[in-house]
């Protein structure tokens, strides 16, 4: 069987242990998919897993907000940066919530007819807008954009989208004992918090998460995500900080001040996972694993790029009185 992971070879779900383990359970309960692609690739990181599991949580699925509405924002989100596999789920995840003729005219291309619909996803698409919800409401909606932001880069890099993101029913994939536990899970609404003892030590949270648990979940992906950037020597670190600073959030890369491959390859692939995910080739990625890299190194040298993205997102979002 072909394997769905690009560059890698994680462990399955069942085969993990420690937090790796204990993510794969949470994930498999409170987002009612049992070994969700997205998070066994960054299994070879339980660090970053945990991170990336425990800010989608913490906002997404938890909390009081519409879940419709994040669904929306975050559909907006995978549009923008190319992600058909997560474009195909949130659309799935909408006809799961009961909201099929919303995902139908989704996936024919459609706006949302509703007015306020229309307007959260607009914003899901380039969030430097106003916000189309209310203040107490930012650490939900902020918290998962910015978690899909990242999310995206890593399946985009990491897993082959052409192989997953197949044309099937979304009412047949809901029929069955998998797709009912997913309907159960959509529905529910988890406890928030729980996810929080998979993480390491936190630091000063965003004011936009409001001492909420999505902030610490954040703050823990950042700290992981940004570890990444050991792998490279200075001078390139700093070229990809400053690459990803002076980019407007949004406009797709060009190949104008993109590092060589043979000469400067880990900046290359950071700054690809950062902006163009999409456009990592194996041979970027065989220009710089050799020894001693290893599947651990090139998760977080992709989340590396992923975060310094998502933190040029978030360094745009509008003030709001």
């Amino acid at each position: 069987m072909t394997s769905p992971f690009r560059f890698t070879s994680p462990e399955p779900a069942d085969g993990t242990t420690g937090t790796a383990a204990a993510v794969h359970a949470q994930v498999t309960r409170d987002f009612g998919i049992e070994g969700a692609l997205p998070f066994v690739a960054l299994s070879a990181a339980p660090d970053l897993m945990a991170g990336a599991w425990a800010l989608m949580r913490e906002s997404l699925l938890s909390g009081h907000a519409s879940r419709t509405e994040k669904e929306l924002v975050t559909y907006g989100v995978s549009r923008a940066n190319r992600c058909p596999f997560c474009v195909g789920a949130h659309t799935l995840l909408l006809h799961a919530g009961g909201d099929r003729e919303l995902a139908g005219s989704l996936a024919r291309g459609e706006r949302p007819a509703d007015p306020e619909h229309d307007r959260l996803l607009a914003w899901g698409q380039d969030m430097r807008g106003r916000w189309p919800f209310a203040a107490d409401d930012a650490p939900e909606f902020v918290g998962s954009a910015l978690a899909f932001h990242f999310i995206n880069r890593i399946v985009s890099a990491l897993i082959d989208e052409e192989a997953v993101s197949g044309g099937a029913d979304p009412a047949e994939l809901l029929d069955t004992e998998a797709g009912h536990a997913l309907v159960r899970a959509v529905r529910a609404r988890p406890e928030p918090g729980l996810s929080l003892p998979l993480l390491g030590t936190g630091g000063p949270q965003p004011s936009w998460a409001a001492g909420t648990p999505v902030g610490a979940a954040f703050v823990a992906l950042r700290t992981a995500a940004h570890a990444g950037a050991g792998l490279l020597d200075e001078p390139d670190a700093t070229f990809v900080r400053e690459s990803v600073a002076a980019w407007d959030g949004f406009t797709p890369l060009t190949g104008d001040g993109l590092p060589d491959r043979a000469e400067r390859p880990g900046a290359r692939l950071a700054l690809l996972a950062a902006r163009a995910p999409y456009r990592i080739t194996a041979e970027d990625v065989k220009a710089w694993r050799v020894e001693p890299f290893t599947d651990h190194c090139l998760v977080h040298l992709v989340a590396f790029g992923a975060m310094l993205a998502v933190e040029r997102v978030e360094a745009g979002l509008t003030a709001q009185g």
